[in-house]
Formats: C-alpha cells, sequence, structure tokens
C-alpha cells in the first residue's frame, strides 16, 4: 500500500472518535469477512459502531437505495436498473473492490463424482440432465439446490455457469448459504454451490473444467493461480454523499491488515 494511502488511513482512523453508527447490509458470501474487518475495526477504534446484516446483495443494495444502509455488500456488480434507481433518486453509488472469491460447487459427500465439466454443470442446473448416472455416478435422482433471485451468488452463477440461461424451475431456491450446506449435507442426490469460506466436511467439492480438459478443485491457491474457473470479485457499494463517514471502514478493509483477514478466512485478497 502507498505511504500515501497508509496516512491518510491512520488520519481517517482517528476522525472516527466522533464517528456515527455504520451499518452494512447485504451478500451472505461477504457477511463473514465483513463482520471480522467490522470486529477488529471496532477493537481498534472503541468509539466506533458497526452493525453488519446479510439477506443477499439484491438487499443490500435495496436498503443503500432506501437509505437505511450505509454500506451494501455485494457479489455482483450493481444491475443497470439498479444504477436507473439510484439516478432517479439522485443518489450516486461508489464501487469498491475488496476481495474475489472461489465459487465451489459442492455435494453430498457419499456422491462418487468427483469431477464436472461448466457444460455438464450447466445441463444439471437447467434439468437437462437429471440423473446422476449421466454424469458417471449412481443410478440417483439430482435434486439441485440454488440460492434465491435477489443473491448476488445466484446471478453470478448464472452468468459464469449457465451463460444467463434459465436455471430449471424445479431448482430448489434456498435464502441463504448456510441452507444450502445443510439441505446438500442431507441430501444424497443433491447438488449446490457455495463461496469458497462456507465450505466445510458436511458436504464434498467437485473439480470443475471449463475447457473440459483441465479440471482443478476450488482451492484458495487454485483460485489466486486463476487454474480454478469460477472465480469473482466482491465489492462494497456506499453513497458518495456519505463519503467521509465510510471512509474509515473501508479504508481498513483495504488496508494489510484488512486484507489478511480476508485471506486468513478463505477469501482472495485484493493484492
Amino acid at each position: 500500500m502507498k505511504a500515501k494511502t497508509i496516512l491518510s488511513f491512520l488520519a481517517l482512523t482517528v476522525a472516527t472518535t466522533g464517528m456515527q453508527a455504520q451499518r452494512i447490509k447485504g451478500s451472505d458470501t461477504v457477511l463473514p469477512i465483513a463482520q471480522q474487518t467490522a470486529e477488529r475495526f471496532m477493537a481498534l477504534n472503541p468509539t466506533a459502531r458497526v452493525t453488519v446484516t446479510g439477506g443477499g446483495t439484491g438487499v443490500g443494495i435495496s436498503a443503500l437505495l432506501d437509505e437505511t444502509t450505509d454500506i451494501a455488500m455485494a457479489s455482483r456488480t450493481i444491475k443497470f436498473s439498479e444504477k436507473m434507481k439510484a439516478k432517479a433518486a439522485g443518489e450516486d453509488l461508489e464501487e469498491v473492490p475488496i476481495a474475489y472469491d472461489a465459487l465451489a460447487v459442492v455435494v453430498h459427500p457419499s456422491n462418487p463424482v468427483k469431477q464436472l465439466t461448466r457444460q455438464q454443470l450447466e445441463s444439471i442446473f437447467r434439468g437437462k440432465i437429471t440423473n446422476w448416472k449421466q454424469v458417471g455416478g449412481d443410478d440417483r435422482k439430482i435434486v439441485v439446490y440454488s440460492r434465491e433471485t435477489s443473491s448476488g451468488t445466484y446471478e453470478f452463477f448464472k452468468e459464469s455457469v449457465l451463460k444467463n440461461k434459465n436455471y430449471m424451475s424445479s431448482s430448489l431456491s434456498m435464502p441463504a448459504t448456510g441452507a444450502i450446506i445443510q439441505s446438500v449435507s442431507q441430501t444424497r442426490g443433491a447438488i449446490g454451490y457455495v463461496g469458497l469460506a462456507y465450505v466445510s466436511p458436511r458436504i464434498r467439492t467437485l473439480a470443475i473444467s471449463y475447457d473440459g480438459k483441465h479440471f482443478a478443485n476450488p482451492t484458495l491457491e487454485n483460485a489466486v493461480n486463476k487454474t480454478y474457473p469460477i472465480v469473482r470479485p466482491l465489492f462494497y457499494y456506499y453513497n458518495k454523499k456519505d463519503s467521509v463517514s465510510v471512509a474509515p471502514l473501508i479504508d481498513f478493509i483495504l488496508s494489510p491488515a484488512g486484507q489478511e483477514i480476508i485471506k486468513k478466512s478463505g477469501y482472495i485478497p485484493m493484492k
């Protein structure tokens, strides 16, 4: 980080003595690092008050437009329709990339399938492949779990894996990442997708290939060296009129200390 930026960060940290409470809302994917960096920020600045809640990217951006949150967490870029709403309301939003995340495709631990191509994933999530035996697994119906439409993870998976084609109508929409993990862990034929930091022994990840030849598992190392293909940036959005009040918090998450928290949490730092 440049010396000028560090000095700016230190000055803004001192300025938090009279800082108003900050509200962060949105993406469940961003939620863990938002909570951890906010906790560390408050520990360094005892007078600061930061609240962090999830609900999905769309919920966070809507809250930002309604001025019921100060920062929106997002796992996708802002939509054109959301930009138009902001413009109509006379609001000027700023986008700040804070980290990267790998999206892991997960199945029940008993599933013998180890890898899938992007084309196979597209066919599964669009309802063209309906039985695991069609991709080398057991004779078992595939149960597709997805996030709800307000989720940035839902949007990114649709864009990157489905190439903007629609999900199958019978996919089961889950309100949060935790619900997908729970459902997949309890359903032998299940498949779903979660942020890399949410991966646990309760579910198993699949190696993925976009070219049909080179498969890679969703790990931090593979995401950093770009061998794993399903990787996306994560963002904070805020209203430019609130720049002064949100700057200390945003500068902290982008600082070496904040980015180290991000790395230790299983996400990919900006640098």
